[in-house]
């Protein structure tokens, strides 16, 4: 079963002493670091390309290394470490590559809150000394989510551990940029582009964030300059959301099949405040129905104005600059902030008579991401490369199921954000970065770099200066470009930058690209996924990963989004310390209800504690004490017996084990494999508590201790029931590690016996024999426990003491439960303290003469307790009356409160279901106290 010979243990040092060297108490802590530092020190998930076993492969979406860990790390980290794994125990040779993303924007303003708390500019500092900064600043503070990282026990290799910045993939970058500049996919040029003010940048447009404000519409007339027209009209009415903008207005835009203004396309207006003539243009992007039906047009400041402009030839106006306050084309207004701009704008429209009203108006405003202020729509000479070359690429692999996304939902979504894509703004106006491979031959224009200045685009400044020789002359001076590149530029290398590419010789990447699986969540696609495949299929024609597994969000205890503005982030770190890793990820894992779906955590916030996460931290202790009871009851048994099981000399309780082991495995193989991973955690979970520990465990109890002078038979079934007892714990372990990977590793090595240099991380999953599998035996037991559960709970009805025995009658007409109840007898009565246990047909309880009995139903069983002379039958009498009496009166008052009409159509729907549920409950506790105080009579 597994990959090396385990030492036997011997009847003086064997299974015995393992138990009392396994601590009583499960210490999470201890424990985790313990094999955190031997996976890491030995190398476990350091693969070599050259290893035998079909290639695996995950590169983690890199965090940021600004962050801390946060819940969202923390169940990527869980989801991810679940699937590779269950692929390492698969036998594939699985590479995990860690790293972390340089942040420009995030970095960039850290540092300099940093320079402005200390009183120092950044010009005083200059480019340099602000990197110089920066990599110091990196290097005592960058690593902390890497360290935090390693708490959640990420089987990650991080031997190769990379950085965005770091010189590989540095120079991978630089040429990705040549190479696309090469193909005419990336070019420089005027454009309007999101500017944000705050962080002095362009931002693409994902990294801008819609919000719905109450803001208002101010409505304007802009007069016609030759006096009226011949029908009266004697101006034009514009609506705007911005006022400071129309300083920089160049038209006004109609439709032309408008009747209302048709006859105007042509005429002048002149501008308020400004004096400036503009014309009146018909363009079909104007909505007749909208407002007005007149579009004060700002090509500088609107992108639907500049797309007007460009269709009429246009003068482009900008009134603002880049730091957000208005320019000398805003007149007296100039020098004052945008936003200042905008009431001193309204007042003097409103002195000057053209204010015509104004009206309250909820809209969406784009935000910059990074700098949480408004962008501004500005002109800027930028770099750009053009998408939809690259998107169709990507579209048609798509049409061949590449990649695959897991749920298929969002399948359309990445295939819809392909189609009419935008070309992609990449330069932004910060020093933390890659500084674009882009030289400006300034010798050409003065030594100034203007929009005129001709530039060289290479992979070093000595390649650019013999390109500009070459082609400018040997006295040609060049300046690299002071912009540095979007961060997903360089995110989008991530999958195969990281394994080495450029060069197509490395062996990492020969073997392990394209990758296998990319696990991220769906706030993203856009920003990263797409990206990733557009530049995967520019340069290496393949897509990045077979498969993307979209996972759904951490949500709050009130099922909201966290979010440090909202402040309900919970710290997984709290989590951890309290309940252990183990523990932690579990609980994410378990509560996943389906790929792709959003998660709730429950957490109080006065306590710090979380009663999901508790559970499983009782889960990982149940399984310890489990492992514990097995040591201490395996004696001198070898460990490879298990393997060594004569299927003849099975008990029943064995055949049944067996059966939901080998099932078991199977389920959980192909839950893995399917990324079905909550339902891998949910069916372990009821097989470990239930089927292992709460039902097989009790039962083999007796076998395991026969007594101080056993039979021959009785010493054949106790090697038995330990040979299977280590099979299915040992088996067991084996199929949770995915999900619990340090606990398992501590109770694998003390079941086995194995020296810490051998882990179970890199065992074989256990082989299935499917002739254990029963699908009868199953069903058979899951009846037997019914009926045992029915028992136990009428003992408790009855007020029996759990020392007390009392003869139980099953009554069926069944066979195959009648057979299994007969064949079981002895287990029963252990586990229901049964004296006398009688499983008889209809016919044959009724000839048994009348008694005092409790009695309930499960299924096809009917279970009697005659209690007579063993409780007393009056107080039970009594306290079942009472028991009516509550149901009762629980079911009058709700069943007035569903009768009334007001509370089901005004209260909340859930709380209606709810009442409608109790009052279900209700009717069944009054029927069965019903049914008993009728069996006491």
């Amino acid at each position: 079963m597994f990959d090396f010979a385990l030492t036997e243990l011997s009847a003086s040092t064997g299974f015995s002493e393992a138990a009392n060297a396994l601590p009583k108490t499960y210490d999470s802590a201890g424990t985790e670091q313990r094999w955190q530092k031997i996976w890491e020190e030995t190398g476990a998930f350091h693969p070599d390309p050259n290893a035998p076993g079909e290639p695996f492969s995950v590169v983690i979406p890199p965090p940021n290394v600004t962050g801390s860990l946060h819940m969202g790390h923390a169940f990527n980290t869980s989801l991810i470490d679940t699937i590779i794994r269950f692929q390492r125990l698969q036998g594939r040779n699985v590479l995990c590559l860690p790293g972390t993303d340089h942040a420009s924007i995030a970095v960039q303003t850290i540092l300099e809150k940093q320079l402005e708390h200390e009183g120092i500019s950044l010009n005083q500092l200059g480019r340099q000394g602000f990197l110089k900064r920066a990599w110091s600043w990196k290097a005592e503070s960058g690593g902390r989510i890497v360290d935090q990282l390693r708490r959640l026990g990420y089987s990650v290799d991080w031997k190769r551990q990379r950085f965005t910045l770091d010189k590989g993939l540095s120079d991978a970058v630089s040429q990705a940029f040549v190479l696309l500049h090469q193909q005419g996919l990336i070019y420089r040029g005027e454009y309007l582009v999101n500017w944000c003010p705050a962080s002095g940048s362009a931002v693409s447009d994902l990294e801008v964030e819609m919000k719905e404000v109450d803001g208002y519409l101010w409505h304007f007339r802009y007069p016609l300059s030759s006096g009226p027209a011949s029908d009266g009209t004697t101006h034009l009415e514009v609506a705007t959301t911005r006022p400071e903008t129309m300083l920089g207005d160049v038209a006004v835009a109609v439709n032309p099949s408008d009747e209302r203004y048709s006859h105007l396309v042509g005429s002048l207006l002149r501008l308020p405040l400004v004096g400036r003539e503009i014309p009146v243009v018909g363009d079909d992007h104007v909505e007749k129905d909208f407002g007005t039906g007149c579009v004060k047009v700002t090509p500088a400041h609107d992108p639907n104005d500049f797309a007007i402009g460009k269709r009429h030839d246009l003068p482009l106006i900008t009134v603002m600059n880049k730091n957000g306050t208005m320019n000398s084309h805003a007149g007296k207004f100039e020098g004052l902030d945008r936003f200042d701009a905008r009431k001193a704008v309204v007042k003097a429209l409103e002195d000057d008579g053209f204010l015509v009203k104004v009206e309250p108006y909820k809209h969406s405003v784009p935000y910059s991401d990074r700098g949480k202020v408004p962008v501004e729509p500005l002109l800027s000479t930028q770099w750009f490369v053009r998408m939809e070359p690259m998107a169709a690429r990507c579209r048609a692999h798509l049409a061949k199921g590449e990649p695959r996304f897991i749920p298929e939902r969002w399948e359309k979504v990445y295939r819809d954000w392909l189609i009419d894509i935008r070309d992609w703004c990449i330069s932004r106006q910060l020093w933390w970065g890659h500084r674009i491979p882009a030289w400006y031959v300034i010798s050409e224009t003065d030594s100034q770099i203007t929009d005129q200045t001709p530039y060289v685009v290479a992979c070093s400044e000595d390649e650019a200066l013999l390109k500009a020789q070459d082609e400018f002359g040997p006295q040609s001076e060049i300046r690299q470009d002071e912009d540095v590149l979007d961060t997903w530029f360089s995110s989008g290398l991530w999958p195969f930058s990281t394994l080495g590419w450029p060069d197509s010789s490395s062996a990492d990447l020969q073997r392990w690209y394209p990758t296998s699986t990319l696990v991220t969540g769906f706030d993203i696609i856009f920003f990263w996924v797409a990206r990733m495949t557009m530049m995967a299929g520019a340069f290496t024609g393949r897509m990045p990963f077979a498969d993307v597994y979209i996972h759904g969000l951490v949500r709050d205890e009130e099922n909201r989004k966290m979010s440090k503005s909202a402040g309900n982030g919970i710290d997984p770190i709290v989590l951890i310390n309290r309940y252990g890793t183990d523990a932690l990820r579990f609980a994410l894992v378990r509560e996943v209800a389906g790929a792709g779906q959003d998660i709730r955590l429950d957490y109080d916030r006065d306590k710090d504690t979380s009663v999901t996460v508790e559970a499983s931290r009782n889960f990982a202790n149940k399984l310890w004490n489990a492992t514990r009871f097995a040591l201490m009851n395996l004696g001198s048994q070898s460990y490879e017996s298990c393997n060594d099981i004569d299927l003849e000399a099975l008990q029943l309780a064995d055949r049944w084990i067996l059966s939901r082991l080998t099932r078991v495995n199977i389920n959980s193989a192909s839950r893995y494999k399917n990324y079905s991973l909550g339902e891998a955690a949910k069916g372990l979970y009821e097989f470990v508590w239930n089927d292992f520990c709460d039902w097989y465990l009790e039962l083999i109890k007796n076998r395991l201790n026969p007594g101080e002078t056993p039979t021959e038979t009785e010493l054949a079934d106790q090697i038995m029931a330990r040979k299977v007892l280590l099979k299915v714990l040992s088996e067991l372990l084996v199929v949770m590690h995915p999900l619990m990977p340090h606990l398992t590793e501590e109770l694998w090595h003390a079941l086995t016996g194995a020296p810490e240099t051998q882990l179970l991380a890199l065992q074989l999953w256990p082989k299935t024999d499917k002739t254990y599998l029963d699908d009868q035996l199953e069903a058979s037991f899951s009846e037997l426990f019914a009926s045992i559960r029915l028992v136990r709970n009428l003992r408790a009805v009855s007020g029996l003491k759990p020392s007390q025995t009392v003869p139980v009658r099953f009554v069926t007409a069944k066979k195959s439960l009648a057979d299994i109840l007969n064949k079981a007898k002895n287990e029963i009565q252990t586990l229901t303290r049964s004296n006398d246990l009688e499983v008889l047909t209809q016919e044959e309880a009724e000839l048994r003469p009348a008694s005092k009995v409790l009695a309930g139903v499960s299924g096809e069983l009917e279970v009697l307790l005659p209690i007579e002379g063993l409780v007393d039958i009056d107080a039970l009498h009594s306290r079942l009356e009472k028991d009516l009496f509550k149901a009762e009166q629980e079911i009058k008052a709700l069943s007035n409160r569903l009768a009334n009409s007001n509370f089901v159509e005004k209260a909340p729907t859930e709380v209606v279901t709810e009442s409608k549920a109790k009052l279900a409950e209700a009717e069944v506790q009054a029927s069965l106290a019903r049914r008993r105080l009728s069996d006491l009579k």
